[in-house]
């Protein structure tokens, strides 16, 4: 597998785009051959956590394939998109929608997605309950209290049945859109490190995937989680992005259908998941039209 790591400092805003020295040493991207670009030239693929195995899973089934891969490695979670934008690399695979429409929509420009490849929960964990059936109603459940987890916990909750949200719910939901005669519980909202160790106290919590082991839980045991079936949880879903005018690149679909199709590369992201990871096959459509919602919904916030 031909892997390749980028190391720059953390970009001070969102919406900066990258600094061409930055980008220095970087291999040219390869293009489609109407663009001029060679058949022999890798597909770059930025990504955060190249050493995750089932990279170079990837990259030999892409080989196998007669598409020639190679895994660009960014230090931060802010230099994939710029550089996608600039043409550093082809396509990139690290982020949600979410994450995207907030790019886009604060550095100006329109990346796409063209691919899903799985979403990675956020959970509801009680110690005193096995399912949200047997919660009664008016108990207390905590989530966290930034506005991200916040509003994602709260749709978590309305999937599951146990509060609902006026208008529907968003990804700017807060506890105050709650509708308090709808709803079967009540909510309260602690920092994220917080929620693992509140459970003796509430009835359960929504815990961030990073805290689970904290509470001595495993994602196995979650009584309800982001459901990928509900429209609400579409924009959590994690995709490939490709520049506007490459989403019909069929080498770049291509390798969307290798990373869905290959079996030993999804059991690899479930392996290093922890078991949490949902692959999906979303319908690209369906996630363009999540990213514009979003990126309406961004917009209309201001």
């Amino acid at each position: 597998m031909s892997q390749r790591t980028i190391r720059r400092g953390v970009v001070a805003a969102l919406a900066a785009l990258p600094i061409a020295a930055l980008l220095a040493g970087c291999a040219t991207s390869a293009g489609s051959e109407a663009d001029g670009g060679s058949s022999d030239e890798p597909i770059t693929i930025g990504v955060v956590g190249a050493s995750d195995p089932y990279w170079a899973t990837y990259a030999e089934a892409a080989a196998d394939a007669g598409i020639p891969v190679e895994i660009v490695d960014f230090a931060e979670y802010t230099q994939p998109n710029p550089a996608l934008t600039e043409g550093e690399i082809d396509l990139n695979q690290f982020q949600h929608i979410v994450y995207l429409a907030t790019y886009n929509e604060a550095a100006g420009e329109d990346l796409q997605p063209i691919g899903s490849t799985a979403i990675y929960p956020l959970g509801l964990y009680s110690t005193k309950y096995d399912s949200v059936d047997d919660i009664p109603d008016g108990e207390t459940v905590a989530i966290p209290n930034d506005e991200s987890n916040q509003a994602r916990g709260l749709l978590v909750l309305q999937s599951a049945g146990l509060v609902s949200l006026k208008g529907g719910g968003s990804i700017f939901s807060t506890v105050d859109d709650i509708d308090e005669a709808k709803s079967r519980v009540k909510v309260t909202t602690l920092e994220a490190t917080l929620t693992p160790t509140s459970l003796p106290d509430v009835a359960a919590a929504i815990i961030n995937n990073d805290f689970i082991a904290d509470a001595g839980l495993e994602a196995s045991d979650a009584i309800a989680q982001d459901d990928p079936s509900d429209p609400n949880a579409l924009p959590y879903v994690n995709i490939f992005a490709a520049r506007a005018d490459d989403v019909d690149n069929p080498t770049y679909q291509k390798l969307v259908e290798i990373y869905q199709d290959t079996q030993a590369v999804q059991d690899g992201v479930l392996e290093n998941s922890g078991g949490t990871a949902v692959l999906l096959k979303t319908p690209v459509d369906d996630l363009v039209a999540s990213l514009k919602k979003v990126q309406a919904d961004i917009a209309a916030k201001g």
